[in-house]
């Protein structure tokens, strides 16, 4: 029986694009479903040799199941490659769920998953060695990109662009309490920053603690001025609408006129007329820029991030699903083909091979 918690159809494209693909010698496939973003195409966009491969053919005959947990941002990709690989061979069975990355490294490292999505590097304390007690050793595999959406509602025609430092001054753990925008004003001015804050609510919606995006944003966003200033790196402020859900915090930002707010870039895209991305600049009054395809890959994006699964070495030694499932995974063109229906951005051809060898050389 197949489970899965994704949270696209375009999956469901993908997975009948290697349907058609698999019946037909020509190697032809559908188009990208029509709920992706607008923007989904670009997300392949660096010219690669990866991305520029056709879809990978599923070799039939795998046969088994595989557990997956973790990222609810890399759970679409897992999801959708699963679904392909499941429709070249109908003894393959799959369970993904995307609960978070923090929440997928704890039943990773019990021994409960085959594979782990992170939208981070696994944590040195309180999860690589908390598998390294437990004797699980694992191979790390970056697959893609992704950028963190700030975002707003688009009736907010006040803000625009937000620096670091207006972020850490909004969301970060010295702005507990500020119940609006402007509350925050005192507080960005000191960091340096000209932005003005509309006197207006601060509606305030976010990732909570087990998802590896409240990780991401504090490590990019918050973590040098509150190391700079005393502060706890950790954490953002406590008191916002918190949600493992990303279209919940879709829904919060949408739901507010002046809302603030951040999410997976693919998210924030593919609600493009609910949400208003904000361009950000890591300097204060610096050169904002928008979250893209082409911003992301490049790093000129100041909030980009390293998508990733991790793959339990002795379930690889046992399950030979999962050899398979990954074998597939990262073989030429099916990352690449899985992002035109959920817009992430490629690896770069060389970043790519970097991960094919690390996967070879582990088995």
């Amino acid at each position: 029986m197949i489970t899965t918690s994704s949270k696209r159809l375009g999956a469901l494209a993908f997975a009948a694009m290697f349907v058609i693909g698999a019946c037909s010698s020509s190697g032809s496939s559908a188009a990208p479903s029509a709920g992706a973003s607008a923007a989904a195409p670009s997300a392949a966009a660096p010219s690669t040799a990866a991305s520029q491969a056709a879809p990978a053919s599923a070799a039939a005959g795998a046969a088994g199941s595989i557990t997956v947990s973790g990222s609810s941002t890399v759970e679409p990709i897992s999801t959708a490659i699963a679904e392909a690989f499941k429709a070249a061979n109908p003894d393959f069975n799959y369970k993904i769920e995307g609960p978070g990355t923090g929440d997928g490294f704890k039943r990773f490292c019990a021994g409960e998953t085959d594979i782990s999505d992170a939208s981070r590097k696994i944590k040195p304390t309180g999860e690589a060695d908390v598998c390294a007690a437990a004797g699980i050793e694992y191979i790390e595999l970056p697959i893609a990109f992704d950028g963190m959406t700030v975002m707003t509602s688009p009736e907010n025609s006040a803000v625009t662009c937000l620096s670091f430092a207006d972020l850490y001054a909004l969301t970060g753990p010295e702005s507990t309490g500020f119940k609006k925008w402007s509350d925050a004003q005192a507080l960005a001015t000191e960091l340096k920053s000209n932005t003005k804050f509309p006197d207006a609510d601060l509606a305030l919606t976010g990732p909570g603690e087990e998802s590896g995006t409240y990780d991401s944003f504090i490590e990019l966003a918050l973590k040098g001025i509150a190391t700079e200033r005393k502060q706890d790196a950790t954490v953002t402020r406590p008191d916002y609408i918190a949600s493992s859900n990303d279209n919940a915090i879709i829904e919060g930002v949408a739901g507010s006129p002046s809302s603030l707010g951040w999410v997976g870039f693919a998210f924030a895209q593919e609600n493009a007329d609910k949400v208003k991305e904000l361009g950000v600049s890591k300097d204060p009054n610096g050169t904002c820029v928008l979250p893209s395809a082409e911003t992301i890959a490049d790093g000129s994006y100041p909030l980009s991030r390293t998508l990733y699964i991790y793959v339990n070495k002795a379930k690889l030694a046992a399950n030979p699903a999962v050899k398979a499932y990954v074998d597939y995974y990262l073989a030429d063109g099916t990352i690449s083909t899985a992002l035109q229906t959920v817009p992430y951005v490629n690896l770069p051809a060389d970043q790519l091979a970097a991960s094919q060898a690390a996967w070879q050389a582990a088995q």
